[in-house]
């Protein structure tokens, strides 16, 4: 049974920071691709930051050069820092596969970028 859990979210201060963290147990990451996603009030979710099991990055064009996807495969997470953040930052961050694993959607964690 594949279980993600996503951590660090909070309240910041528009142009501040957060790390998000993702741990997986029950999938091994090292041979998927994976991704951070987000969903805002009224909104798709969307995919904002991929990273294969080469370490090859891709980032929704809205996030380039404020994201960074990184991971771990020893400890089985996945990390988002975010950098620069803005209001429309504001979502609930979601890790998963990519392509994600529908059964596979965690809890999410929420972002919430204001001053």
């Amino acid at each position: 049974q594949v279980q993600l859990v996503e951590s660090g979210g909070g309240l910041v201060q528009p142009g501040g920071s957060l790390r998000l963290s993702c741990a997986g147990s029950g999938v091994s990451f090292r041979l998927n691709a994976m991704g951070w996603y987000r969903q805002g009030a009224g909104k798709e979710r969307e995919l904002v930051a991929r990273i294969s099991g080469g370490l090859i990055t891709n980032y929704a064009d809205s996030v380039k050069g404020r994201f960074t996807i990184s991971r771990d495969n020893v400890k089985n997470t996945v990390y988002l820092q975010m950098n620069s953040l803005k209001p429309e930052d504001t979502a609930v961050y979601y890790c998963n596969s990519a392509p994600p694993l529908e059964a596979a959607w965690g809890q999410g964690t929420q972002v919430t970028v204001s001053s």
